[in-house]
């Protein structure tokens, strides 16, 4: 295929959105995890997070990391996480095995207080998130193939309420990449033969709230 197709034929015989098809890492996280609705309050603060670290390198790189972003953030335990200050950055700032930006790990922390603070008026991070989902993905979208974009209505939208209520990093590209990972839309390709699973999943997932 012409490399500016938007599908690529995996060496399995698979059609996939051409970023999904390799390296093997790349190709699980994308016929697994992308673009599957997810309403878990941790796993959503988790991916806000790591989009926050991607900002200015590649998903892959934080994908590779991303245990080790795990461990060293204790699982995205927000509740924990609210109380850290700075001792906890610098001990994060000597951990070769994540991405060691101190105004990013800030970040993590001061979303956190944010995040608890959210939900104590909320009741959840999931049903405060999913109030954002675009109103024809809600219905369903298995026809026309969705164009490449960096942000969309909904992330400038997301965006700004999230940065209102104290959340950094937050910027409406990083919340459309959130967006795409956490099934608030299905991004992929028309042919990839993930989407109509992914349209499949959000068809079923109760939305929380």
């Amino acid at each position: 295929m012409a490399s500016h197709d938007p599908l690529i034929i995996g060496d399995d015989g698979r059609a996939r959105c051409r970023w999904g098809d390799a390296p093997p890492l790349y190709r699980a996280y994308h016929d697994d995890e992308w673009g599957r609705p997810v309403a878990d309050d941790v796993a959503l603060f988790e991916k806000l997070s790591l989009e926050g670290f991607q900002a200015g390198l590649s998903w892959l790189t934080i994908l590779k990391k991303r245990e080790n972003f795990r461990r060293a953030f204790c699982g995205f335990d927000f509740h924990r996480l609210a109380g850290w200050g700075e001792p906890e950055i610098a001990a994060r700032l000597e951990d070769p095995g994540i991405v060691r930006h101190r105004a990013k790990i800030a970040a993590v922390i001061t979303n956190a207080r944010a995040a608890v603070e959210l939900i104590d008026a909320e009741g959840s991070l999931a049903a405060f998130v999913w109030r954002f989902e675009p109103e024809a993905q809600a219905a369903g979208s298995a026809a026309g193939t969705p164009e490449p974009r960096s942000e969309s209505a909904a992330s400038r939208t997301l965006a700004r309420e999230l940065k209102r209520r104290g959340w950094c990093f937050v910027g409406p590209t990083t919340v459309h990449s959130f967006l795409q990972a956490m099934g608030l839309v299905n991004e992929h390709v028309c042919g990839c033969h993930v989407r109509s699973a992914v349209e499949a999943d959000r068809a079923g997932f109760i939305r929380p709230g």
